[in-house]
């Protein structure tokens, strides 16, 4: 395993969607296995191969340093709920700054495990904002996207300071 290099915002790569990943590959289960490597070096929730400048479709999420560990190829969005939850949101391709983000409170995304199963999972709560937010940055959504135009702007100016020491 390796502990990849990531990009950094503005990379124009981080606003480029993933293309889907062909199961079964030893090729993606090693980016997989790569990315749980860098998630744990950074201290990173979630991570996309695109973050390391990987084009294929593959997250890996942890939502604490005890929980465990979950990989999600070619993953998406099915069903969403008009609810939603606010949740800080933030990325390892722009440390230093985080916002509040709005989105669904619950979802539903289907998505194959590394032997290329099928899967679904329900989520609501944290777990349902870190799937939308790594889902979106699989479609080459930045995070940044969601925030209204004054919020975005004021944590841009916030990144460029934090940027500056």
């Amino acid at each position: 395993m390796t502990i990849l290099s990531l990009l950094r915002y503005p990379d124009p790569r981080l606003r480029q969607p993933a293309p889907p990943a062909a199961l079964p590959d030893p090729g993606v289960s090693a980016v997989a296995a790569d990315l749980a490597e860098t998630l744990a070096a950074h201290g990173a929730i979630g991570l996309t191969a695109p973050h390391a400048g990987l084009p294929v479709r593959v997250t890996v999420i942890r939502l604490g340093p005890d929980a465990p560990l979950a990989t999600y190829v070619n993953p998406e969005v099915v069903w969403a709920s008009s609810e939603t939850a606010r949740h800080r949101e933030g990325s390892v391709a722009m440390p230093g700054v985080d916002e509040e983000v709005e989105r669904p409170a619950r979802v539903r995304v289907r998505f194959q495990d590394l032997d290329g199963t099928p899967r679904q999972i329900a989520a609501e709560g944290f777990l349902a904002a870190c799937l939308q937010h790594e889902i979106d940055q699989l479609d080459g959504v930045f995070w940044t996207e969601r925030l209204s135009r004054l919020k975005r702007e004021r944590l841009l100016k916030r990144f460029g300071k934090v940027q500056r020491g």
